[in-house]
């Protein structure tokens, strides 16, 4: 019996485990859609706080205290919105009394489109597909008894009335009161989180914090300076064409632009629906249409690229899942909000490592490294991929040398780390040898790199030999390096370790070598498999330095710190393309200017020295 609960109670753990973030998740969730009528006056105000912290900074340092300086700024946040509020109401009463007016030319409009008779159409077309699928008992239905109304009273008439008034102004009321006291109070607040977020791990929560401000400002005030720009804009181009209402329409087209996707057509609807109205002609409608058309693509081409770049750093598919998600969870509030409240996310899985799913689902971040990428296409068996994703590196700047250290040579360590733990098979190994080759044939043509001259011997093929070691996928290795080693002007071959063994190539003229590069991925050679190659290399080639090339070993590695105790005969142990050819241009220099003992080995900076 206690053997079975033994058993079991692992188990048990792990599915509690399984699901105790659902649970959390749930309650999350259930906590912002009931606690939606506090929390979005405090999401609102946090947002105003952002806005207004630099006015309050700006006054501060000019020598106001810090409650005269945020009581400043506050009031001036609230002059702009009521001065905003002022406009919008003064336009739309303005607009009342003229819509009378331009009924007639809406109505000919709609007779010339024959919209009645499309509408006429539809209903008969309803009403025979109810007689086909029986609506008798509808039609049967008796008649709703009569509802009995009575008279309000006044105090429910003012309250009708007034309601709808009150409560965006008390809700106005608020978040001006939490914006001036997280203003006030703002490095008290910034403690208090530090301290609920832990004080164990102070630099990341600091970073955290440092990082979430920094985002969030730079998005509201980017975002506020070009919507504001662009509802100047909008309305005074609609006021030079004749647009009744043109400064409430831009007011319009600014604030819903705070809106991703659907808020510039919404914004283009009620005044293009006026255009129509306003004119006999087509051509007012046409010319606000191609307004908010031209204007939305330079803003959103041209200007937000240059001011704010990757700001938010959302991935376009987050964005559009935050607006349903926050529109569902708090309405057209949530809608405005979901761009600032996902970029807080995204921060917290960039520091909290249990968060860090968020990060990648909702982040514009690539989701695999350039390496995981490049292995992931080449077990796909997907070249032309891993030729555009090279290609693509290359004409962005990148160098073929630092593209294959980085890139090529760590993806193989990937598969070659796979290959070892037994969990690749061998026609996936083969797709990836298959793909590799590919891409080093689409990639030999690159023109070399403007590097320093090199020695003659040391442009002749075969100056440099770079063999594979024992490792499955060693030789591509070797092949990379040696395409490398090419680009940057040094005549270097890729060779078989059955070489060492005395197999005929004619690239292997031992006369021409002027250095050897044992090309290894950790994971498939052991420190003896490596000092066995060393030992038939100095047979084959007495005298010529060689490099081990571990390439991207850890520093933790094993076997890189039992090369380094004991290191067989080589002159040099590198872990990436890099310090090989570093190696290369101070051996070829030190041959050009030989100084010293003939045997003193070649020290070149960022390489591990015998």
């Amino acid at each position: 019996m206690q053997a079975t609960e033994r058993r079991l109670r692992p188990g048990g753990a792990h599915g509690a485990a399984a699901v105790t973030p659902w649970v959390a998740a749930s309650v999350i969730v259930a906590a912002l859609y009931l606690g939606r009528d506090l929390l979005v006056p405090l999401a609102l105000a946090v947002i105003l706080a952002f806005v207004l912290a630099p006015l309050a900074g700006g006054l501060r340092r000019i020598g106001l205290g810090n409650l005269p300086a945020t009581l400043l700024a506050v009031l001036a946040g609230v002059a702009v919105m009521l001065g905003i509020a002022f406009i919008v109401l003064r336009q739309l009463a303005s607009l009342a009394g003229e819509l009378s007016a331009f009924a007639g030319n809406l109505r000919a409009k709609l007779d010339r489109l024959r919209l009645d008779e499309l509408v006429g159409q539809a209903m008969r077309t309803v009403d025979g597909l109810r007689d086909i699928f029986g609506s008798d008992a509808s039609r049967g239905a008796t008649a709703a008894a009569p509802v009995q109304t009575t008279e309000a009273t006044p105090l429910e008439m003012a309250a009708s009335w007034l309601g709808p008034v009150l409560a965006p102004v008390a809700t106005l009321g608020i978040v001006v009161i939490f914006a001036l006291f997280i203003l006030l109070y703002r490095e008290n607040l910034r403690d208090r989180l530090i301290r609920l977020a832990g004080v164990r791990d102070l630099h990341r929560t600091v970073g955290a914090l440092d990082d979430a401000a920094y985002r969030l400002s730079r998005l509201f005030l980017a975002q506020l300076m070009l919507n504001a720009g662009f509802a100047v804009a909008i309305g005074s181009t609609l006021w030079l064409v004749g647009l009744p209402g043109a400064p409430l329409w831009g007011i319009l087209a600014g604030l819903m632009r705070f809106v991703p996707f659907v808020g510039t057509p919404i914004a283009v609807l009620p005044p293009t629906l006026l255009a129509l109205a306003a004119e006999p002609g087509w051509g007012l409608a046409l010319a606000v249409g191609g307004l908010f058309l031209l204007a939305e693509a330079l803003m959103g081409q041209v200007a937000e690229p240059l001011v704010f770049g990757r700001s938010a750093g959302l991935s376009p598919l987050s964005v559009i899942v935050a607006a349903t998600f926050w529109t569902f969870m708090w309405g057209p509030i949530g809608l405005l909000l979901a761009t600032p409240l996902t970029v807080c996310l995204v921060v917290l899985g960039r520091h909290v490592p249990r968060l860090e799913f968020l990060d990648v689902m909702l982040s514009d971040r690539p989701p695999l490294q350039p390496a995981e990428s490049f292995y992931q296409r080449a077990l796909e068996g997907d070249a032309d991929a891993l030729v555009a994703q090279a290609r693509a590196a290359l004409k962005e700047g990148t160098s073929l040398v630092a593209w294959h250290d980085d890139v090529a040579l760590r993806g193989l360590a990937l598969a070659e780390a796979d290959w070892s733990r037994e969990v690749l098979e061998e026609p996936k190994l083969d797709a990836i040898r298959q793909q590799v080759e590919t891409l080093l044939d689409e990639l030999a043509e690159t023109p070399p790199a403007g590097s320093a001259a090199m020695p003659p011997e040391w442009l002749a093929e075969g100056a440099v030999l770079c063999i594979a070691g024992r490792g499955r996928l060693d030789d591509l290795s070797a092949a990379i390096a040696a395409q490398g080693l090419r680009h940057e002007a040094i005549g270097a071959v890729p060779l078989p370790n059955g070489t060492l063994e005395g197999d005929e190539d004619a690239r292997f003229d031992p006369t021409r070598v002027r250095a050897c590069v044992l090309s290894v991925l950790e994971e498939g050679s052991s420190a003896a498999a490596i000092r066995y190659f060393l030992r038939r290399i100095a047979r084959r080639l007495p005298g010529v330095p060689v490099v081990v090339a571990l390439w991207h070993a850890p520093s933790g590695s094993a076997t890189l710190a039992e090369l380094r105790q004991e290191r067989g005969g080589a002159s040099v142990i590198a872990t990436s393309l890099g310090e090989v050819v570093a190696f290369c241009h101070a051996a070829a220099g030190q041959a050009a200017v030989p100084s010293g003992p003939a045997n003193e080995p070649v020290r070149g900076g960022a390489v591990t020295v015998a």
